[in-house]
């Protein structure tokens, strides 16, 4: 194992809310007693979906039972369409039938789905519990599992039900990525994407120098890019925890990949919607006279060589995409919000001091209805 590089997210209230986030190569090998150094228990339950329980649950058992842990693992079936109520409540169910107590922390284990599912859990069982986020893809390392959001779709929208609940610690190895899918390598780069464009605009340049490599599952630049989205990440939730001012810088390009998502009926991978999303928020911002021209090209250029996708696909109408973003939770006063950048690297400071910038529908519209389409 090598030895851990460590990010601290520093909350408002200091040191007694704060937690670490640790990326090295052979981590989980070591997950016990990371696991009681950082969140002990008397017994832990594992919440996953069956995919990640079929490669990993029997080993993580073991090392855990090893240590002389109890350990009970909640599986579910994976799939965004099952990060819904009733999933939580079937998992809730079982850890009450399996008697686990408010002795018991958990280890929400998978990628971006069971760590909010399991982190939301975590956060209303007998009034919330202890956690521990062990993302097992790229996107929920480098995004989802920092920063305390755990939630649930609705037929109304995602993530429209949660709570903000703030993990133990995260631990995160690489090389559990090495049986990701292409495709959701691919995804989760969307959103190293994201935060070089919002926040860094060396770090893009180096992700664009290194596409290849990163494509390719180069263990170290995997590492790199890692640390440094999630460097990123904690800088701006240790400035707004709960998300009122910068920490909407994060929701770029997911106004729109949020409701291409939910036209897609969640075919669309997370991470593809934000691609496109990032795109077409960028050309709403050069429409609308805020956003530098050709940013929108040079995102594109870039996810497109990252084999993701930049446009609304055929057969999706603009109209009906208006129509879920209306519906998100950055919506005020029946107008939508958007986080839009300047530049690279420089987001977009709204009227008032805001950080959302409202934009009106037939704007949105039109751009989505615009040129460039595939």
């Amino acid at each position: 194992m090598s030895t851990p590089h460590r990010v601290k997210v520093s909350l408002p209230e200091g040191n007694s809310r704060s937690y670490e986030v640790l990326v090295g190569l052979g981590l989980f090998s070591n997950i016990a007693s990371i696991l009681s150094r950082f969140c002990p228990a008397h017994r832990y339950a594992v919440v996953t979906d069956d995919h990640v329980a079929e490669l990993y649950a029997v080993r993580l058992s073991r090392m855990l039972h090893g240590a002389g842990y109890r350990t009970d693992v909640f599986a579910f079936t994976s799939g965004e369409e099952q990060k819904n109520r009733e999933t939580w409540a079937l998992v809730s169910d079982a850890m009450l039938e399996a008697g686990c107590g408010r002795d018991t922390a958990l280890v929400a284990f998978g990628g971006g789905v069971p760590g909010d599912l399991g982190g939301f859990v975590a956060a209303t069982y007998m009034r919330g519990l202890p956690f521990v986020q062990v993302p097992t893809s790229l996107l929920a390392m480098i995004d989802a599992s920092v920063g305390g959001k755990t939630g649930v779709d609705t037929p109304a929208g995602k993530n429209l039900v949660g709570a903000f609940h703030q993990p133990h610690c995260v631990v995160i190895d690489p090389e559990l990525l090495q049986t990701l899918p292409e495709a959701h390598l691919r995804a989760g780069l969307a959103e190293a994407v994201k935060h070089g464009a919002i926040a860094d605009a060396e770090y893009l340049q180096w992700i664009e120098q290194n596409a290849e490599s990163l494509l390719a599952g180069d263990p170290q630049a995997l590492a790199r890019l890692i640390v440094r989205s999630v460097e990123i990440k904690a800088e701006i939730v240790a400035r707004d925890e709960k998300e009122s001012g910068p920490r909407k810088l994060l929701n770029f390009g997911h106004t729109i990949a949020h409701a291409v998502e939910a036209v897609s009926g969640y075919a669309m991978l997370h991470g593809e919607a934000v691609a496109v999303g990032m795109v077409e928020e960028a050309r709403i911002g050069e429409k609308s006279g805020v956003t530098v021209t050709g940013t929108a090209a040079r995102l594109r250029k870039l996810l497109t060589r990252l084999g993701l996708p930049t446009s609304l696909p055929l057969g999706y109408a603009a109209d009906e995409v208006v129509g879920w973003t209306r519906t998100d939770k950055k919506a005020r006063n029946g107008r939508v919000e958007y986080a839009l950048i300047q530049d690279i690297g420089t987001p977009l400071m709204g009227k008032e001091g805001r950080w959302g910038h409202a934009v009106a529908d037939e704007t949105v519209v039109e751009v989505l209805a615009g040129a460039g389409r595939s």
